[in-house]
């Protein structure tokens, strides 16, 4: 992840109390698939808020995204076992994120295949390691991260990939850059349930830094076209298809908003004013909008 994704996160842990993870488990989405989902405690210990999943087959377990540490990783694991005792045979991650993909190491510890984008296997690889090592400025102690390490995929794909996990199939899609250059959805078509990973934040400020705008919004549009009934987003509530649009609607009015405003000042925190009244508020996440105008617009000038 880039530097100032580090630093985005770090003020975030700051505003946030320590609090321990409150323990909600995972809940199920539909026949065989489990999720976490709209978690209440936003602490970097509890990974952000991230959501993740399951789907479970006649073969195996098939794991969405493994949060930000060993130590969450494990619990994610204690969590499915009182789902299902099925072996863990694949974990995917839908972008290289720490608060979604540093727990893969736990996951690999049992067998597990890791599979990403190849896009964003490469960004760990660039990224992974400082990340791991700066974690300490994002409020997590050593004893948070211990046992923790860059666990790379082992299997990457460029457009799709279908898995068969016997009985239930999860495809894997990319559709451009978007959140990140490697960014995915995870399709179960048989439960006409989405995973969309962080190309969807429901009632969640999004960090777009590195984001490409054009590809995400290209990312929602896609959403529509797929027959789904329950969406499960990186961050926040399960979803629909309209929560899809409106993160399109915020996208582009945040650029379109954020580009005439940074054309005529590069003071951050006049922008962030001026953007949060002009936006469709979203009640989480505030903290990142300063970073994303810094990043995405006063930087680039």
């Amino acid at each position: 992840m880039r530097r100032l994704f580090i630093v985005v996160l770090c003020a975030a842990a700051l505003l946030l109390t320590r609090t321990a993870f409150a323990g909600e488990g995972l809940t199920k989405v539909a026949d065989n698939v489990y999720s976490y989902l709209d978690v209440k405690t936003d602490t970097p210990q509890n990974s952000f808020a991230a959501n993740a999943g399951i789907v479970i087959g006649k073969d195996g377990v098939l794991v969405i995204d493994t949060l930000i540490s060993a130590k969450e990783a494990d619990r994610f694991i204690a969590d499915i076992r009182k789902v299902t005792d099925k072996p863990i045979k694949y974990v995917v991650d839908t972008h290289y994120h720490l608060d979604h993909a540093f727990g893969n190491s736990e996951f690999a510890k049992l067998g597990a295949t890791i599979i990403s984008n190849e896009n964003d296997r490469n960004n760990l690889i660039k990224e992974g390691e400082s990340t791991l090592k700066d974690a300490k400025v994002l409020g997590l102690t050593e004893e948070d991260m211990r046992g923790t390490r860059v666990c790379l995929p082992t299997l990457t794909f460029t457009d799709r990939m279908k898995i068969d996990l016997g009985g239930e199939t999860v495809e894997l899609i990319y559709v451009a850059p978007s959140h990140t250059s490697g960014s995915i959805l995870v399709l179960v078509p048989g439960r006409k349930v989405l995973f969309t990973g962080d190309i969807l934040f429901n009632d969640y400020y999004p960090y777009v830094g590195e984001g490409d705008l054009e590809g995400w919004a290209r990312c929602l549009d896609y959403i529509h076209t797929l027959d789904v009934t329950a969406i499960v987003p990186g961050h926040g509530p399960l979803s629909t298809k309209k929560d899809a649009a409106d993160m399109k609607d915020f996208l582009l009015a945040f650029d379109e908003t954020a580009r005439h405003l940074a054309s005529k000042s590069s003071d951050v925190d006049v922008i962030t004013a001026e953007l949060k009244k002009s936006l469709p508020p979203r009640s989480r996440g505030s903290w990142v909008m300063p970073f994303n105008v810094q990043e995405k617009y006063i930087q680039a000038k």
